[in-house]
């Protein structure tokens, strides 16, 4: 079939009769991949790197998450592969003492800690048994030939200039450390609040502790996560924290430094036959942990849409869905940044305020969230 027949959808091309072509083999490419082959799709992944792998560390898989990966069919992959969640602790990360506790016991799916890897290599596995096909060390310089191209390219999107053309993202003033070192922890995330900086901290499958460090500052580093940094320099940030937490950062030995940076949700997702999944259409700070639950609920959003209302219709009822949703992620994720590194009178009331609720409302927080952790990208 010809280039130019096959960039032509019918409007009442249906998703089930489509040949498509994912850019990106990260979790956004896989589970859109997954998600599309599912409905009926032909569909093979161009993946830049030569392996579809990841490195070692971890990310929360919370309820509306894991909802979407149950509809993949990979509930007993993420039972095995994921340690349940029990908390959520606020610290204060001077003195050590834990500020609350929310509770994530009663949360139905379970919410998760998983290692990236993992994840990567559950969704990899279940898309080979779909038939997609996976090409690896293929850097997409032009659209390939497809009915549908999903631009899931990540933070540097080659697909989200070629919709949107070029946009400057803005340093926010903050860098962050990720590590991973070996450790025994209860089944909670930590985070350990200081003025202008904090450490998440939760366990991972094996005996690990995830880790990642936020430091406001005027310089930056470039983005990504493979930038190595001196482990003394990550010491150094949080040499005034209370020994429970200097004792977990002396462990760290090889950590990683990015600059964040702050991106605009991309104003176009879709042409004619193109979408934009994950971080490709919506780059989202680290302060919600929802960068994989977004990308994962962009996949099942997707695929419904384009099953139910074929690619013509399908595609800009997938863009107005999704962009209000992100939209309110990335301001709540942006919003923690600042509650987390709070300074002086403000930063003792407001832990009094959460000692408080916890107390008086255990279920606030929870209630609070219901929108996030509550909502169903497959229904």
């Amino acid at each position: 079939m010809s280039a130019a027949k096959k960039c032509t959808a019918t409007t009442d091309q249906m998703i089930a009769h489509s040949h498509v072509a994912v850019i990106g083999g990260g979790i956004g490419g896989l589970s859109t991949a997954l998600a599309l082959a599912m409905q009926g799709a032909s569909v093979v992944v161009y993946e830049q790197a030569p392996a579809i792998a990841e490195v070692g560390a971890g990310l929360q898989i919370t309820p509306n998450g894991a909802r979407v990966l149950n509809w993949l069919g990979l509930t007993e992959a993420l039972e095995a592969a994921g340690l349940p969640a029990q908390a959520v602790v606020p610290m204060d990360g001077l003195t050590g003492r834990a500020v609350t506790r929310f509770d994530l016991s009663a949360q139905d799916p379970e919410y998760r800690f998983v290692a990236r890897s993992d994840l990567i290599d559950m969704l990899a596995t279940a898309c080979h048994r779909r038939g997609v096909q996976i090409v690896l060390n293929h850097r997409a310089e032009d659209l390939p030939e497809a009915d549908l191209v999903i631009g899931a390219d990540g933070i540097r999107s080659v697909t989200r200039g070629m919709l949107n053309g070029d946009a400057t993202p803005k340093f926010t003033g903050q860098v962050a450390w990720r590590a991973v070192i070996k450790a025994e922890a209860a089944p909670e995330a930590r985070i350990w609040m200081l003025p202008r900086r904090h450490v998440v901290t939760y366990p991972l499958p094996g005996g690990r502790l995830n880790i990642v460090a936020v430091q406001e500052r005027s310089d930056w580093a470039d983005e990504g996560w493979h930038h190595p940094d001196e482990p003394a320099h990550l010491r150094e940030a949080f040499s005034d924290g209370c020994g429970a937490l200097q004792s977990i950062l002396m462990q760290v030995e090889n950590p990683n430094l990015w600059g964040l940076f702050q991106h605009p949700v991309a104003p176009v997702w879709v042409t004619d036959r193109v979408a934009l999944v994950g971080d490709a259409a919506h780059p989202t700070l680290p302060f919600l942990a929802q960068g994989a639950n977004l990308a994962l609920e962009d996949a099942a959003v997707l695929a419904r849409q384009l099953a139910l209302h074929g690619l013509a219709a399908g595609l800009p009822r997938y863009q107005a869905l999704r962009q209000p949703r992100v939209r309110r992620a990335i301001t709540a994720a942006s919003a923690n940044a600042g509650n987390y590194h709070l300074r002086g009178a403000r930063r003792r009331v407001a832990h009094l305020g959460l000692t408080g609720l916890g107390l008086v409302a255990p279920g606030a927080f929870i209630g609070r969230m219901d929108w996030l952790y509550g909502y169903d990208a497959t229904a």
